[in-house]
């Protein structure tokens, strides 16, 4: 027999005994209890660092990076991007759970409780997916190498590294993965097709987890929270799945939801879906598409020495006015010097580099915070530079976190359009000369973006 019950304006319709629990067992409540608590504290941000985050965005002129990283949160009480958070945070749910039993005992079922915090999981799970999606399918996560990566030998670089520029050069198949999440963020949306959207995201998810274990990527922590997240929202049907398509017996699908019998709950349901459809999915996509043309994150934005990207060959080397000649072990000449188009300029020599290795995901507007050039290599050092163009002076900083000393100034000639002298004291305070010759190299990505896929490059 069909029941209802009111509270508040809700009407809590129980359509039929096959479709919900009237009563559940001891075990089943206890699991819940504990199981509401933790994730309720996963989905629902309560630390003061994140809701600083989002006062201090400015509302009237946002930036694509102002939904990334709030979307993008993580709990993080008691270490930052780290398996003790979900740990402890599990305990404390255990805690929390058993001395909830001991007090709401006489309580039969938590149907109610269980859908809203399905809702609220759901739309948690569907903001990281979004989020992660967009930055996919605008292929900014993992960007076309730099020069400086393009010539950078394969073993300079840590696994991580090479997965990331392995994806980058291939922006089409970037694109479908975000594709994938959208898709599955979207899915979430509607209770209906939540689980379906499981049976996305579960395996996706899965494989960027160990893609990140395996290669050391700064995302195993968050993939496996989402991973977490959606096992959750896929358990609520799992019992029918295995009812349905291993016993191969007829199963009837969970119906139970509120019905909201006041206007203002009506209208505020669906307010509140259009709101985070407007925000998180319309207009973060556009801010996403405009920063994909115009300000992609990974790499800096203020423009390089005008007309010198490239790799330049050192061909003459002084130290203290001593000439060096080139040697392959010599840790003080250069080897060769790469411009970027934007104000980097990297060198290789035999000098050993100590990787930076922090490769978590954050868009970043300041150029001294964009470091995906040179995280997780070892073959090159690189150098922001300012240029003041009436003394002809490049003012130079290692871009490494691990050389925060290794500053100095450079005078710059240009006799050529494919020579640059560069002189000045270095952060060692030995006077450096060096004369380089541009190398007129073509890059396969380059030639084939001129031609297309179907043209005949030569190199």
């Amino acid at each position: 027999m069909a029941t209802s019950n009111v509270s508040n304006g809700v009407n809590v319709k129980e359509e039929a005994v096959e479709n919900f629990q009237s009563q559940w067992s001891n075990a089943e409540k206890v699991a819940f209890r504990i199981s509401f608590i933790y994730f309720f504290l996963l989905a629902v941000p309560l630390d003061w660092k994140y809701y600083k985050t989002v006062f201090s965005i400015n509302w009237l002129d946002l930036h694509y990076g102002d939904f990334f990283n709030p979307a993008h949160y993580l709990p993080g009480f008691f270490a930052e991007n780290s398996f003790l958070n979900l740990a402890i945070l599990l305990v404390i749910a255990i805690i929390g759970g058993l001395i909830w039993g001991l007090i709401g005992k006489e309580k039969k079922e938590y149907n109610a409780l269980y859908y809203w915090i399905r809702v609220i999981v759901r739309y948690r799970l569907a903001l990281g997916l979004i989020a992660y999606g967009l930055i996919k399918f605008f292929p900014l996560q993992s960007p076309l190498p730099s020069i400086s990566n393009l010539n950078t030998q394969y073993g300079d670089f840590s696994d991580w590294k090479i997965f990331a520029l392995t994806l980058g050069v291939v922006p089409g198949y970037q694109s479908f993965l975000g594709l994938v999440e959208i898709l599955g963020g979207l899915l979430l949306l509607n209770r209906r097709t939540t689980s379906i959207a499981t049976l996305i995201i579960i395996p996706f998810t899965g494989n960027v987890f160990m893609s990140n274990l395996a290669y050391g990527g700064g995302e195993a922590v968050y993939s496996f929270y989402l991973i977490l997240l959606a096992l959750f929202l896929f358990a609520f049907d799992a019992p029918r799945f295995y009812s349905l398509l291993t016993l191969e017996k007829p199963t009837i699908p969970n119906r139970f939801h509120p019905t909201f019998q006041l206007k203002w709950q009506q209208y505020g349901r669906l307010g509140l879906k259009v709101f985070f459809i407007f925000f998180f999915v319309i207009l973060f996509g556009f801010k996403t598409r405009n920063g994909y043309h115009n300000d992609p994150y990974q790499y800096p934005k203020a423009p390089g020495l005008t007309n010198a990207a490239g790799i330049y060959n050192v061909a003459e080397f002084k130290i203290n006015n001593q000439a060096v000649p080139y040697s392959p072990v010599d840790p003080v000449r250069w080897k060769d010097v790469v411009f970027e188009n934007w104000a980097t300029l990297s060198i290789r020599s035999n000098k050993p580099v100590i990787i930076d290795s922090t490769n978590v995901e954050e868009i970043n507007e300041n150029d001294k915070d964009r470091v995906y050039e040179f995280l997780g290599s070892a073959g090159r050092h690189y150098y922001s530079y300012k240029i003041d163009p009436a003394a002809q002076v490049l003012n130079l900083e290692n871009r490494n976190k691990n050389y925060p000393a290794d500053k100095f100034q450079l005078h710059y000639n240009r006799p050529d359009s494919a020579t640059i002298i560069l002189f000045g004291i270095n952060s060692d305070r030995d006077s450096v000369f060096v004369r380089l010759e541009k190398i007129n190299k073509k890059y396969l990505q380059t030639e084939i973006r001129k031609l297309g896929r179907r043209g005949s490059p030569k190199l």
